[in-house]
């Protein structure tokens, strides 16, 4: 993957940006859970009331309350509140809302920042329990006395019923005061803080009724408002996911079409040699299967590779947060999840490897068979070809289906894991709500972090499982880019000359294919005119196509050197050198679009009158005058519309169109019929008189009238010279002429 890694540097923003918004949503997945324990336990629990700091009290409750903070405590809190007496005029304004202040005066709160709140809720929270179990104490003075002490002076098990306990403590000196503090407040810090505080805000909602407020709406608010929040949260989630979703598509199109481009683009630049190396059929399956794999990786690896890690940390947090008794649960879980996604890693990983190169071997056979449908069906091989894919898809889809039942086994494990998880939480957590040591709120909020949890390691499960098949894509596609064409241009390049001729010469050169033992061409030496037909003829395999293909470089000499004008082709550009030459290949090659298109492959601003007269001269005129449409008659991929002769007679017409001072025909004429070639020589030695040209041919009649005829043999030139000085001299050359005309023939 680091190896293509330099195509997402156009995105770092877009990236930066993702990240951002992946932050953000975890964040925000993250909130929930606490939100919604502050709705179980404060919301449902606790009547909405969120702490022991009262909007509102009665003059005497707070008065009950001051008794049991020290002096500090005591001036903070007279500070946050203001005393609204029964029947004065700021009384009108809260009369409404606490209907007790008809009867009683009341402390209203203050306007307080958080800090101030922090700061007296403790202290009235201890006093709101105190003051709310000396009352339920009045009525069992036995359980009071274990609450309060039943020990000293003062005994709640001793004081008759009805008595002003409240009275009777204000009146205590000090010293028995600050014992009495002392003895509550030590059992206070046993129960916990939790319990303190929900105890005091049970003490705070009937003190909300007793002054008459609607402690059910009240609770209805909170509730609304909290589901409200969460509501907000929620779309602000959704809203992240969608622009996280659109630029990882965004990223993953971009660095695609780049990847696709670019490996085009070296494929292009590629010699004979890179596509030896590189089957036709792999380079496909590579610049389409393989990066549509690494687009796919991309999406999912930008949505969850930092989502995941974001929300399974956060989780962790606020879980340990949320119930630090129970982090063992959670801690379990993830070690077993990260053993299955080891093992599956570990098994999925070489098949993926397998599953590419299947796909190369299905697409290579059904390429041929597509390719060569006449020649099977003309060798009745279709039942042959069908086993043949069939066997290519069957092993490819037994693979896909081992990769596949791979993942479906992941899935139930995952959800086995979470279930068993979800229960022990369930099991530990009831234990310690039962024990007052947590809320229900917490340990729900608990499960929801746990299942976030579980779910972000699930996702990097399927990252993790994704990842190896994109990995292996990777390298595929990373071994096209990094491969070094053997051709190559030079660092400061030959210009040639404006004043071309286009004489090419062959000086002691040797060839060997790349990788082969020993030289297919040796010490080959002649030189082709301007204004002359240099031929070349030999048996089958006597290297004549490889003589000619040097000349374009589509493969470098091994050994010597070949000029025009006098240059070393090496020393110019190969778009230079390739600009000056006509090529015609054996197989006749044609585009999807139209014949004039065709045409001007070989120059774009060759205007009709050109492409008339090329087609004139290549004997394809009468063929396309023929047509409806003439120039503008559709030809479908690889010219499957049109015949052989068709073909070979229009790739003639391309290169005619470019008007090149060299051409090379390298066995053009063999889909020709004798007259048609005959007429098309007669017509090309008109039309390309000044150039040099270069025609490869099996047939004598083609090269009896050239200036210069090179006869191979096994890689080495046998005979040079023309037909007569060759049916004289050249043994080889004789026996190829008279195996195709006779003497009559030969010397006419």
């Amino acid at each position: 993957m680091l190896r293509i890694r330099k195509y997402l540097k156009p995105y770092t923003l877009m990236l930066a940006v993702t990240i951002i918004l992946l932050f953000t949503q975890a964040m925000l997945d993250l909130a929930l859970p606490d939100y919604l324990a502050q709705i179980v336990n404060t919301g449902v629990q606790l009547g909405g009331i969120e702490t022991a700091v009262s909007e509102a009290v009665r003059q005497e409750r707070l008065d009950q309350l001051l008794l049991f903070m020290s002096d500090e405590d005591e001036d903070a809190v007279r500070e946050a509140y203001t005393l609204i007496q029964t029947g004065s005029t700021a009384a009108a304004d809260y009369i409404e809302t606490y209907p007790v202040l008809a009867d009683q005066s009341i402390y209203v709160l203050n306007d307080l920042n958080q800090d101030e709140i922090d700061q007296i809720n403790a202290p009235l929270a201890r006093s709101w329990v105190i003051v709310s179990g000396m009352e339920q104490a009045m009525a069992n003075p036995e359980a009071a006395a274990q609450m309060f002490g039943g020990s000293g002076e003062f005994d709640l098990s001793r004081i008759p019923p009805g008595t002003d306990i409240f009275a009777l403590i204000a009146r205590l000196p000090a010293d028995q005061l600050a014992q009495l503090g002392d003895a509550v407040t030590e059992r206070l810090d046993a129960l916990g803080e939790s319990f303190v505080n929900q105890t005091a805000v049970a003490g705070v909602k009937a003190e909300y009724a007793a002054l008459g407020r609607d402690v059910t709406s009240l609770q209805t608010r909170y509730i609304l408002r909290t589901g409200a929040i969460m509501l907000v949260i929620t779309l602000l989630s959704a809203l992240c996911t969608i622009a996280v979703g659109y630029l990882a598509a965004k990223i993953a199109a971009g660095s695609g079409r780049d990847l696709r481009s670019d490996v085009f683009k070296k494929v292009e630049s590629f010699s004979s040699a890179e596509f030896d190396q590189f089957p036709t059929a792999s380079l496909i399956t590579r610049n389409t299967n393989d990066i549509m794999q690494l687009q796919m990786m991309t999406v999912i690896t930008v949505r969850l590779l930092f989502y995941a890690p974001i929300l399974g940390v956060g989780g962790i947090i606020r879980a340990m947060n949320t119930g630090p008794s129970m982090w063992w649960t959670i801690a379990l879980a993830v070690i077993v999840l990260i053993g299955v996604i080891i093992t599956l890693i570990a098994i999925a990983l070489p098949k993926f490897r397998i599953m590419q190169k299947l796909i190369d071997r299905l697409n290579l056979v059904a390429r041929e068979n597509l390719s060569g449908m006449l020649v099977i069906r003309a060798f009745n091989m279709q039942s042959f070809e069908e086993d043949r894919f069939d066997k290519a898809n069957a092993e490819l889809a037994e693979n896909t289906l081992f990769v596949g039942r791979l993942m479906a086994v992941m899935m139930p494990i995952m959800m086995l894991i979470l279930n068993v998880l979800s229960v022990t939480i369930i099991w530990v957590g009831a234990q310690q709500v039962s024990a007052g040591t947590m809320q229900v709120g917490d340990m729900m909020a608990f499960l929801q972090y746990a299942m976030q949890i579980v779910f972000a390691f699930l996702m990097m499960s399927m990252l993790f499982i994704i990842l190896p098949r994109a990995s292996v894509s990777a390298d595929r596609v990373a071994d096209v880019l990094e491969t070094e064409p053997i051709i190559l241009d030079p660092v400061e390049p030959v210009r040639l000359n404006g004043n071309f001729r286009g004489k090419v010469e062959f000086r002691n050169v040797s060839f060997r294919y790349p990788g082969a033992d020993e030289d297919v061409l040796h010490n080959i030496n002649f030189a082709a005119r301007p204004g002359e037909t240099t031929a070349f003829i030999g048996s089958t395999g006597s290297g004549k196509s490889t003589v000619v293909n040097l000349i374009p470089r589509f493969y470098d000499v091994t050994d010597g050197e070949i000029l025009l004008d006098g240059i070393d082709i090496r020393t110019v550009t190969q778009h230079d050198l390739r600009e000056r030459i006509g090529y015609i290949p054996q197989r006749g090659i044609l585009f999807s679009g139209t014949i004039a298109s065709n045409l001007r492959y070989a120059d774009e601003a060759a205007n009709n009158d050109d492409l008339l007269t090329a087609v004139a001269t290549a004997q394809a005129a009468e063929f396309v005058d023929s047509k409806p449409d003439g120039l503008f008659t559709e030809i479908s991929q690889g010219g499957s519309n049109v015949s052989g002769g068709q073909r070979q007679r229009l790739s003639i017409a391309r290169a005619l169109v470019k008007k090149a001072p060299i051409y090379i025909f390298d066995d053009t004429f063999s889909a020709l019929d004798f007259k048609t070639d005959a007429a098309l020589r007669r017509a090309l030695s008109n039309s390309t008189e000044q150039s040099t040209k270069l025609v490869v041919t099996q047939r004598v009649a083609t090269v009896k009238n050239a200036e210069q005829i090179i006869v191979l043999d096994m890689g080495r030139v046998v005979g040079k010279g023309t037909h007569e000085e060759l049916m004289k001299s050249c043994e080889t050359y004789q026996e190829i002429a008279l195996s195709q005309l006779s003497m009559e023939e030969l010397q006419s």
